[in-house]
């Protein structure tokens, strides 16, 4: 049986990745999350239908989706202690992972990374265990999620917007100064990973998205929370900041299309951005959700609230040359699908 692993499998990026595994593939998918931040299987899968084995949920009419409920590190104590751990207790057999796709971690909006930093730090437990278990495993790839908050933030002020280039990190230089404990686990995972594939002949790729968005995101982060502040025409509209700060903001679905691009073609551990390679204010996303939504509203900005770096986007030159990808999503196309989805949740 070939099953592959999503830890972190209800967040937003991990339910996603889900969903496209069980669309476009015939393979088992067994999915670890403990619920803290993501929404449970029954919220966002059709035809929710499951049976129990044991404390193993076991999904679908075709019973190709396990969910483990619990932290992952836990999972992955008991997988490190008894490596046929699956196996014996839920009678899952299989002899390894097919594609590990590691989305676990302490993840939220800015007032989590900022607000709660030594919980953010957390991630650095939950990766160096999790690259443990991978050169015991030794699963047929893996995918690890970095950043682009693990770039310098030197390069991200408000004197001049620089696009932040894959050379821009270099494990063999100056690494500068990531972004708060988030930036620094992020780029120790990289590393971690590097040392998988080079001393254990792991097949792993990393990438660094930037700011990913989607219909299903929470309203906790940026894109949907300011989508439902449009879908009600709030007038003023605040804004955290000034709104002169900047993203490259990238759709979900154009994320999930490069990693499997990615998984096929790189193994040595390196990184590779997911952005658009433009840079959007707040003020003129703000704007485009005016024009969506058919009204021009005047802008409050909130000076106490925390902002981050000033300008982060992608420079995806690497990117467009060696695997002649971009992202097919346009950003009004994804706005107006946030917006859309917004409307029908305000009814």
């Amino acid at each position: 049986m070939k099953i592959h692993l999503v830890s972190g499998g209800c967040g937003f990026v991990g339910r996603n990745m889900v969903k496209r595994l069980l669309t476009t593939t015939a393979d088992h998918v067994f999915m670890v999350d403990d619920l803290s931040i993501g929404r449970h299987p029954s919220e966002w899968l059709p035809n929710y239908k499951s049976t129990k084995r044991g404390d193993l949920e076991v999904i679908g009419e075709d019973q190709r989706l396990f969910f483990w409920k619990g932290d992952f590190r836990d999972l992955l104590f008991h997988m490190r202690q008894q490596p046929d751990y699956l196996q014996k207790a839920y009678n899952i057999e299989f002899e390894r992972f097919s594609d590990v796709f590691h989305f676990a971690a302490i993840v939220g909006g800015r007032l989590k990374i900022e607000g709660d930093p030594m919980m953010v730090a957390l991630d650095l437990s939950i990766d160096a265990e999790f690259f443990y278990w991978v050169t015991q495993h030794k699963p047929e790839r893996v995918l690890y999620p970095s950043s682009s908050a693990a770039y310098p933030v030197s390069l991200q002020t408000d004197q001049a917007a620089i696009a932040l280039s894959e050379g821009d990190i270099d494990f063999e230089g100056n690494l500068g100064t990531p972004d708060m404990t988030y930036g620094w686990s992020k780029l120790t995972g990289e590393f971690l990973a590097q040392i998988a594939a080079k001393y254990y002949g792991i097949r792993v790729v990393c990438i660094r998205p930037f700011s990913g968005y989607g219909e299903d995101q929470e309203t906790s982060y940026p894109v949907p929370a300011i989508a439902a502040r449009a879908a009600r025409r709030e007038d003023p509209f605040e804004v955290w900041g000034s709104g002169k700060q900047g993203r490259d903001f990238v759709h979900i679905d154009d994320i999930l299309d490069f990693i499997f691009v990615l998984l096929d073609n790189v193994s040595d551990g390196s990184a590779y951005n997911i952005g658009s390679g433009r840079l959007t204010s707040f003020l003129e996303l703000i704007e485009l959700f005016g024009e969506i939504a058919g009204y021009k509203p005047t802008i409050k900005p909130l000076l106490d609230k925390p902002v981050g770096v000033h300008s982060r986007y992608a420079n995806m030159d690497l990117v467009f040359n060696k695997f002649d990808w971009r992202p097919k999503i346009s950003l009004r196309e994804g706005m107006e699908r946030v917006y859309r989805r917004q409307l029908e949740l305000n009814r």
